[in-house]
């Protein structure tokens, strides 16, 4: 259906707030550095706020509304963090005890091409930021940081050869909600095999690192977004069933699709899904309307019950 436009500064509160003021939720699909502006505004008009930062800053400031907040604080729910995390929380509550929970998701080209193998589909700043910062873990039954880029590992997906490896955010806050429970708990991203090499030569090496916005646009330009992809979203957990150890697998790959006419990437609409799909479970008042929400207290079954899930 057609909807209104507007064009304005989203930094500018002011023009936030007389534009959002007769509103009941604000879903923001800005970049992350964007979101904290947003997030203040919606806690201020009382209305919900929903986004898909993968930002682990931009979250706990989000996070640190809610003592006072009059509706929900829903960040992070895009593919990882957020489905990825829905999908693993309802392999784990099939256990009765948890050994080992690994998440990967991937965003890629279905046609690569060039030693980077990768195409922009989504924010470059999102990217750079994800592959900068560490990441969050728990290793050996305790909870800590890991460097990004780091702990490559190859694996094979339909006869496909890929890399994976750690990138912050996208265990969102499962760290929080299962310490204790397990022994492992990571999040790795897929990408075609020598991709993180490169990310490292040119953040590390070349010193890219000090100047994102300019690693941004140089990344951006060579690599545009691509017609062609495809989401990969893979789930392990291992554990105790009935006193026997077992493990629960979950995978999908997902590929461009035509809506309403016209054709849409993967990585565009299963992230809108995915976040319409909870923004529904709200307005239907299947979640809670007040306070923090974690991606990992979703029900599978009930956002796939939704008519975007």
């Amino acid at each position: 259906m057609p909807f209104k436009t507007l064009k304005g500064d989203v930094s500018n509160a002011s023009w936030l707030s007389s534009n959002l003021k007769e509103s009941d939720a604000v879903v923001s699909a800005l970049p992350y550095f964007l979101n904290k502006k947003v997030a203040q505004v919606a806690h201020h008009l009382g209305i919900h706020y929903f986004d898909l930062t993968e930002d682990v800053e931009t979250t706990q400031f989000i996070r640190d509304l809610v003592a006072t907040s009059k509706g929900v604080k829903a960040p992070q729910c895009g593919l990882a963090p957020g489905y990825i995390g829905i999908v693993g929380a309802d392999l784990a509550a099939r256990f009765e005890k948890l050994r080992d929970m690994e998440l990967r998701v991937g965003a890629l080209p279905r046609y690569p091409n060039g030693l980077l193998a990768y195409s922009f589909t989504w924010s470059p700043a999102g990217v750079v930021n994800e592959y900068l910062n560490d990441a969050e873990v728990i290793h050996n039954g305790d909870r800590k940081m890991v460097s990004s880029l780091d702990g490559i590992e190859y694996i094979n997906i339909e006869g496909q050869e890929f890399e994976a490896f750690s990138t912050s955010g996208g265990l969102g806050t499962m760290c929080e909600t299962y310490e204790g429970k397990l022994d492992t708990l990571n999040y790795t991203t897929i990408r075609y095999p020598g991709h993180g090499k490169l990310m490292r030569f040119l953040m590390y090496e070349l010193i890219l690192k000090k100047d994102k916005k300019l690693l941004e646009d140089i990344l951006y330009k060579a690599k545009p977004p691509v017609k062609e992809d495809v989401v990969y979203i893979y789930t392990v957990v291992e554990g105790w069933q009935k006193s026997t150890l077992v493990r629960e697998e979950y995978y999908k790959a997902f590929y461009p699709q035509e809506i309403e006419g016209r054709m849409w990437p993967a990585i565009s609409w299963t992230t809108a899904a995915s976040i319409a799909a909870v923004v529904e479970l709200v307005d239907q008042g299947d979640l809670q309307q007040q306070g923090f929400i974690k991606q990992e207290d979703i029900g599978f079954a009930e956002l796939l019950g939704t008519l975007n899930g």
